[in-house]
């Protein structure tokens, strides 16, 4: 899948490494880069968007890179908060991450959330740039999750239908095997951490061809943990992010509240520990 949808990334010839000058990437705390804080940067976390960057800015002298992604939206905030201001900012390249929030509530369509998602897409899509789709990850090895997996599966036919009428290129998380592993993710089990997020970048350059030194299992993964500390752990996790989850959904809150997107303009991307 991968291969047929990058095969048709509209590459110019005599121009360097890639097409792109300028990548702006909208949606939720998956593209915010929660679970891979970086102190130095802006926002406080880098996440696979940044990772993307950073290659991609690597030979690239004129490149510069916008995140509207804000935390906990659902996809009608999306669409109506990060689409338009992503379209002025004129990119030629654009990734789209949405409705995951969506999927994971009791009683949602995922055929009405992917209608939301086709309308953004639309939209992108119209300016000329290059459109980065993602399936969601199959939700199968985990507990907490397995009963949404049918739920994500049908959305990501949708996801791949809407790729196909737009010419989008697919990032498919959903057949990326290695991530289905909690080595891959943060405490709260719900967002990637650093090796997550640098495992989805390595996916996202693969889908767009370009080539780079990014390496598998970096950082190094955790350690496995015995029974007794998964145990542990599992009682530490409802108490810390299980709980307050549930009850945000109650209260109709969500953690993006009052947080504003990291990276509104387009701006040169520098390593972490770099100087500008």
């Amino acid at each position: 899948m991968v291969d047929q949808e990058t095969s048709r990334t509209p590459f110019v010839e005599n121009e360097g490494p890639h097409p792109w000058r300028r990548f702006v990437a909208v949606g939720d705390s998956f593209t915010e880069g929660v679970g891979d804080p970086a102190p130095d940067l802006p926002g406080g976390l880098r996440g696979w968007a940044d990772r993307v960057a950073e290659v991609l800015g690597q030979d690239v002298d004129d490149f510069a890179y916008a995140n509207l992604a804000v935390r906990g939206k659902l996809i009608a905030q999306i669409v109506a908060d990060q689409i338009e201001p992503a379209v002025a900012l004129k990119p030629d390249l654009v990734s789209i991450c949405a409705g995951g929030n969506d999927v994971i509530r009791p009683g949602t369509d995922p055929d009405e959330i992917a209608v939301q998602l086709e309308d953004a897409v639309a939209r992108l899509s119209s300016t000329g740039a290059a459109v980065v789709l993602f399936t969601g990850i199959d939700t199968g090895f985990t507990p907490v999750f397995r009963p949404f997996r049918g739920k994500v599966a049908i959305y990501n036919e949708n996801v791949r239908a809407i790729g196909d009428r737009y010419d989008c290129i697919i990032a498919d998380q959903w057949s990326l095997k290695v991530v289905q592993d909690p080595r891959f993710f943060d405490d709260d089990r719900l967002h990637y951490n650093a090796l997550g997020h640098h495992e989805i970048a390595r996916m996202v350059l693969r889908a767009l061809n370009v080539p780079n030194d990014l390496q598998a299992m970096q950082p190094d993964p955790v350690p496995v943990r015995t029974w007794r500390e998964a145990r542990a752990e599992d009682i530490g996790w409802a108490r810390e992010h299980l709980v307050p989850w549930v009850l945000r959904r109650l209260r109709h809150q969500s953690s993006g509240d009052h947080v504003e997107a990291k990276r509104p303009e387009p701006s040169p991307v520098r390593m972490p520990g770099t100087e500008n």
